[in-house]
């Protein structure tokens, strides 16, 4: 499993080991875990790839973590990433990585409310499954993003409050997280962004009229290189969530990356396939955003 503390262990080896590595915090969460934000490049402009929005994908932080790992060995040791000269990159564009949005639902997930030192507001049971924050609210439900019309489809579906998933919460950015990955995307102007969840081998890339017209075409290059499949997800996910927040906020590129095959929570044995599958992709990702034209 890979949790709060461990991500926490890995994020100060990095941030210790390599002078390229620079954290701090996006916020915090419900509960009060900070959000660590990792930093690497001194280029203007700027991609942030963010993971473990729910609490059972938390096999998403530990994906980051190990390819910021990667692009720190490659910069100090001046080797290449899937063909990519790190140092030159890092030259023209700065990566940020919210590793784990929703550190307070994977600790849910891992270990139970009690065992996260967490209470929820009612018991549920078995909490295995749980994708929400400790509030019991969907963080990929809670962006601007058509959320009165989402909220509509929830109550529809006899989603009425807070639970393990698909609960938006009582307004748009009402929960910590939501709020602070918000706040960060608007003080730093991301070229790109890419949201990882799981599973499904799936990229999606499309929200409303605001989708940049190199989106598709990204999203296909993306699907090449990984094996994925650039699809339309289906539609109670289809809105609310940060990707469709940031494309109608910026009118730039945004993608959700749903990594593995198989039931959430998927298995720590998948990550190694996942990384060789992936990281040509994220690499791809980064010198896109140094191509992407100036705003």
């Amino acid at each position: 499993m890979y949790d709060y503390q461990r991500l926490c262990r890995e994020i100060e080896f990095l941030s210790h080991r390599y002078g390229c590595c620079r954290l701090s915090s996006a916020g915090e969460s419900l509960c009060g875990r900070s959000l660590p934000l990792l930093e690497i490049g001194e280029g203007k402009k700027a991609v942030l790839y963010a993971g473990a929005f729910h609490g059972m994908e938390w096999i998403t932080s530990a994906l980051l973590m190990h390819f910021c790992r990667r692009l720190c060995q490659a910069q100090e040791s001046g080797i290449t990433v899937s063909g990519t000269p790190v140092r030159s990159l890092f030259k023209k564009i700065t990566f940020y990585c919210l590793p784990m949005v929703n550190p307070d639902g994977v600790e849910i997930s891992l270990k139970g409310p009690e065992q996260a030192g967490i209470c929820l507001e009612k018991p549920w049971g078995n909490t295995a499954r749980w994708q929400a924050n400790a509030r019991g609210v969907d963080i990929n439900h809670n962006f601007d993003a058509g959320w009165h019309t989402l909220r509509k489809m929830e109550e529809t579906a006899g989603i009425a409050g807070p639970g393990p998933t698909r609960y938006g919460g009582t307004a748009p950015e009402s929960e910590p997280e939501t709020a602070a990955v918000a706040s960060l995307c608007r003080r730093i102007p991301f070229s790109l962004v890419m949201a990882f969840h799981s599973q499904g081998e799936e990229i999606y890339w499309q929200y409303g009229a605001h989708t940049p017209a190199v989106s598709q075409e990204l999203a296909l290059e993306f699907a090449r290189l990984s094996g994925y499949q650039a699809a339309q997800p289906e539609p109670m996910a289809s809105m609310g969530g940060f990707k469709d927040w940031f494309i109608e906020e910026f009118h730039r590129p945004g993608f959700t990356i749903e990594v593995g095959k198989g039931k959430n929570p998927l298995p720590f044995s998948q990550l190694a396939s996942i990384e060789f599958r992936l990281f040509p992709m994220m690499m791809r990702g980064l010198t896109v955003c140094a191509q992407l034209p100036e705003e």
